[in-house]
This record gives C-alpha cells, structure tokens and sequence, in this order.
C-alpha cells in the first residue's frame, strides 16, 4: 500500500470523504463517507498526521465526473445544532458521580461546543444575544453553555494555549452544577431571591467542585475556576472573599457575569448589549478582559436589532474588523415595512450606518433566524443532542 499526505486542500469541510484516511502506519483514522465538520477538527487531524492510499485516490480521480458540475452542498443547520445544547449538557450533568466516563464525555461535549464555534461564531453569539423565546426552565444550562461561548473567544482572543481553552470551557459547562435547576426556577420567578435560594447560591461554588471531584475530575485549572468564579480580586466575592483569584476564574467571572446581565428574567428584563458592556467596562476600568470582550463581542453584537441610517430596521448577523460596524440584515423596508426577503448591508458605509438600537423587539418574536443566515428550517426540539456523544 502506497500512501500520500494528506494535502489540506483535498478536504472539504462539510462534505463525505471519498477514501479512508489513515495515520503513518496504515491504521484507519476516519472511513469513507466520514464528515469533517470543521476546521478546528481538520487542523487536528493533519497535525496528527493524516494519509491516504494512493490507489484510492487514483480510483476516485478515475470515476469523478469532472465536467459536471458539483452539487452544492447545503450548509449545516447551525441553529438546531445549537438549539440541542441544553437538553443535552442537562443529561450530560444529571447523576454525575454515576458516570464513570464523566470527565471524558464533558471534554467530548466542549469540543462540540468549540467546533460549533468554529463553523461561525456569529451564530454562537446571536443565539446568546436573541433569547426572546428562551424557556425558563433551561436557564440554568443554556447559560453555561452562552458563557462557555463567551470563554471560548476571550481565551483564543488572548492566545491561551488550546489545553487551556478547553479548561476553561469545561469550567464554564460545569460552574453551577449544582444548582442547575435552581437557576431555571430563579429565572421564572417574579419575586426576588429567597434565602433558601440565596444560601445555596452561595454555597455552589464549593459543592460544585466537590460534585465534580467525586465525578472524577482531576484537572486543577478546571476545578480552581469553578471554586473561585465569584471571587473578586479586592476580596468583595464569595464564597471565601479571598484576593488571590486566579486568570481562568476571573476570565470565567467576567463571562458568567456579562451573559448574565444580557439575559432576560420573569423579575427583570435583560439589559442591552452595550449597557452590559459599558458596566463590565466600567468595573474592569477598561482592562485586558472588558477590552477583550468587546473585540470579540463587538458593540453591536450578532442578534442585536438596530435601526439604520436607510431607515430600515434590520438584526445584526455578522462581525467586521470594525467593531462598531458589523453586517446588518434587514428585515423592513425604508419605512419600516417588514419585507419578505432579507438584505444584508455594511454598517460601515455612511448610507447604512447604524444610529440606534430598537426597543420594541416584538417584530422579531417570530422571525426564524434561519432566514437570516441561510439555513434551512431547524430540526425538532426532541431530536437527540449529538453533543454528549462521541465524534
């Protein structure tokens, strides 16, 4: 068998393998037909080394068709992908200390997460951003899954290396172990916090750790996170009011906390993008991480509604270099008329610049965002998640 590298430029992402793809001594890495689903999982792959058989190749090349024209391959559907999240990080979580395989299937489930990033970001973004429709009752994960987003661009922005960033996601999937559901409760509450709650509250970070030692857990750097993610480093946190917070945990608080604050409750509505970054701004006193979260997030984050110079309102879908002026879609026409088909505008240009943002978000209610990303319509609710499987 004679093999050749596997050069990058024969893999599309998003589209079945036409030959087995082997490592330097033959073994079978990936089968025929097998998906790439990004380019982070390419990258690992070639680092690892990736061959194919020769033979293969030239059998492929011998029965391709190469005057016709290829089929376009329809993009994946981002948004159902990620609509499965929190059902599936709630059975990934339930009956912990049960799973002797815990702390290797949470690692399988935050490079799902990231490679979901990596297919586009923006939609990560928008789904935190738009939880107009959010089910109360899914709080709890769906938030951890928003910070872990969050986590995912900050620490990449600060070039952390890769073991790191997955430190920190896990850190962000598991923070509020404990009190999961106590969280969706909270969140569809109309009264303020009740001792009972605020006592477990403040004992999670704790139980939290111990809950996942028991599971299994023995990175260090995942497990100090979670303890000190509501420590602050004048000492005002909690549990321990301690001063000596470590990065990851307050680069975890500062996610936490921002995701938080833009996510709406039965007791209060959420607080727009930009107040929560000029909060965070403002208690960071524009430090590293505030400045990173802008860069990343940008003023006008995917999913933001904005009125434009045009006069057309429209939902923020994409980012720019220029963080005050991303790729808008609009969904009216210039006298605020909804229209049937979506138009995307630079915001960079005078014509379509943005000159506010919309309070009134009822148009969008039943906006399917699809529409404005391209995808098709989004498989059911009940689907099983694939994320707590193996890849």
């Amino acid at each position: 068998m004679k093999m050749l590298r596997l050069p990058r430029s024969k893999v599309q992402i998003g589209t079945p393998l036409p030959w087995n793809v082997r490592d330097a001594e033959g073994l079978l890495l990936l089968s025929r037909g097998h998906v790439v689903e990004s380019e982070h999982q390419l990258e690992l792959l070639l680092q690892r080394g990736a061959f194919v058989d020769a033979e293969e190749v030239r059998l492929v090349e011998r029965n391709a068709e190469p005057e016709q024209a290829k089929a376009p391959v329809a993009p994946p559907n981002l948004f159902g992908l990620w609509e499965q999240t929190a059902e599936g990080l709630k059975k990934l979580l339930t009956d912990v200390t049960q799973q002797p395989d815990f702390a290797e299937r949470v690692d399988q489930f935050a490079h799902h997460v990231l490679e979901l990033v990596d297919l586009n970001p923006d939609v990560g973004i928008y789904r935190s951003v738009r939880q107009d429709n959010a089910k109360n009752f899914y709080y709890g994960y769906s938030h951890s899954v928003h910070t872990a987003v969050l986590c995912i661009l900050m620490s990449r922005h600060l070039r952390w290396p890769t073991e790191r960033v997955m430190s920190l996601v896990k850190a962000a999937l598991t923070m509020n172990i404990t009190i999961l559901d106590l969280q969706g409760q909270m969140a569809g509450q109309d009264v303020p916090m009740k001792d009972k709650q605020r006592a477990a509250i403040q004992a999670h970070p704790a139980q939290s750790v111990e809950l996942l030692e028991k599971a299994g857990v023995t990175d260090s750097d995942w497990l100090a996170a979670v303890a000190q993610h509501h420590e602050r480093p004048d000492g005002s946190g909690y549990p321990l009011g301690r001063e000596d917070v470590c990065e990851m945990a307050v680069a975890l608080r500062v996610a936490d906390v921002f995701m938080a604050k833009i996510s709406p409750r039965a007791l209060r509505a959420a607080l727009s993008p930009q107040e929560a970054v000029r909060e965070l701004y403002r208690e960071d006193k524009g430090g590293v991480l505030s400045t990173t979260v802008i860069k990343e997030f940008g003023i006008y984050p995917p999913g933001d509604f904005v009125k434009l110079a045009s006069g057309e309102l429209g939902v923020v879908v994409q980012r720019t270099g220029n963080a005050r002026a991303p790729i808008v879609a609009a969904i009216t026409d210039t006298a605020g008329r909804p229209v049937a088909r979506t138009v995307r505008h630079d915001t960079g240009q005078a014509a379509f610049a943005i000159v506010g943002n919309v309070a009134d978000k009822a148009m969008l209610m039943r906006l399917p965002p699809e529409r404005l990303y391209g995808f098709s319509a989004a498989p059911p609710a009940q689907e099983t998640p694939p994320t707590a499987q193996s890849h």
